[in-house]
């Protein structure tokens, strides 16, 4: 039996007594992927993000009373509640709930409605579940009761219910990514404005593999709060000199050369990577524009350099999975994908050369550091979408 027929069946079964007003609508919600432009969208930068074949699939239909009944499959749990007590309950249930909430918050007339959801998104991938599972919840919401709602109010709501809901302070990135995706396309998002447009990704012959590294250090959080403060505090330093400098967008190195390489050389090192940064990632759409993977997979390594060496977001496993990228000839390009620490690496490697690239990974790794790694290759898909009324069990 297939995903979309098991998905089917197992909501019939789920909910086969219950108050359901129609067949479940079938939705795919994306994960995402990255392909250059880290750490740069809380500083008001640019981001080439992707939607990916690596999906949550909701199947969803409307009550006729306000109950709200939620099933995860793939962790076999369950959740009832009601539109009339919406609050967060600290379990995976408020990544729907919260998205529930925000609608209703703006104004939106909903009823109850009955969920399961699965998925192939590998877990703590760093590819954006939880993402994709709130623009799920939200483009179905829209679709069960007409709202008329288009993508990218949807998809602020989505990232509203995971800042004031779930608690955790993310950016637009990985909800634009899952929503607005385009197959064969990246997206070139102004994190600043949210203008946007889509790039060509020519990858005939050529897939994108992640290299998970199997370890998450602690240091994640805290680091990443700490990378915000000092790229604030170079902003503060230089809008002193500059009163047009809101965010490190504003900045240029000939401003980061003067005031701060020999002043604060800390606080210069990050910001010069952001800068920097930026300017690879438009390098590198003007790279994918002409075809040119090969130049764009070395702005990749440039990328990964820069989050090492110069904002410091790294770990060993990660330089160990880049650096052994970096010597296959079938690689044109590898960096770490995420806010570091762990979690994988984005490789582009030729189709002709995935197996014995997935061999040498495999043991060069586990040779280096005595653990697994595990690799997923993705295709770039659509961004969430319905996928039909229903299948026939």
């Amino acid at each position: 039996m297939d995903l979309l027929s098991q998905l089917t069946a197992s909501f019939a079964d789920a909910f086969h007594t219950e108050s359901t007003a129609s067949e479940p609508l079938l939705i795919c919600s994306p994960g995402r992927v990255n392909l250059i432009g880290e750490h740069t969208d809380y500083n008001e930068g640019f981001v080439l993000p992707a939607a990916i074949d690596k999906a949550i699939y909701l199947a969803v239909s409307p009550r006729t009373d306000n109950e709200l009944h939620f099933v995860a499959y793939d962790l076999n749990k369950s959740f009832q509640g009601s539109l009339n007590d919406l609050s967060p309950t600290h379990t995976w249930a408020d990544y729907l709930l919260g998205v529930v909430a925000q609608f209703i918050l703006a104004g939106q007339q909903i009823s109850g409605f009955n969920c399961l959801f699965t998925g192939t998104i590998p877990m703590g991938s760093g590819l954006s579940s939880s993402a994709a599972l709130e623009n799920g919840v939200g483009f179905a919401l829209n679709e069960m009761f007409q709202l008329g709602l288009d993508r990218i109010t949807m998809l602020k709501l989505s990232q509203r219910a995971e800042n004031e809901f779930v608690g955790a302070k993310v950016g637009i990135m990985d909800m634009f990514a899952s929503m607005m995706g385009r197959a064969d396309h990246v997206i070139k998002l102004d994190c600043r404005s949210l203008e946007y447009a889509y790039a060509p990704l020519q990858m005939d012959g050529i897939s994108i593999v992640l290299c998970d590294s199997r370890v998450k250090h602690s240091l994640v959080s805290s680091e990443y709060n700490t990378r915000r403060a000092e790229c604030e505090a170079g902003v503060r330093f230089l809008k002193a000199f500059y009163p047009e400098v809101n965010s490190l967008r504003d900045v240029t190195m000939t401003m980061l050369d003067t005031h701060l390489k020999h002043t604060q050389p800390l606080i210069y090192r990050r910001c010069a990577y952001v800068v920097q940064e930026n300017q690879r990632l438009l390098d590198g759409v003007a790279a994918l524009e002409t075809g040119n993977i090969s130049a764009f997979g070395q702005l990749m390594y440039g990328s990964h350099e820069g989050l090492s060496q110069w904002y410091e977001v790294s770990c060993p496993e990660l330089d160990i999975l880049v650096e052994i990228a970096r010597q296959h000839p079938g690689v044109l390009g590898a960096r770490m994908m995420g806010g570091g620490f762990g979690g994988c690496t984005i490789n582009l490697v030729q189709e002709d050369h995935l197996d014995d690239f997935r061999q040498l990974i495999i043991k060069q790794y586990k040779a280096q550091t005595g653990k697994d790694t595990y690799l997923h290759v993705c295709k770039i898909q659509n961004g969430t979408n319905l996928v039909s009324k229903s299948v026939s069990r």
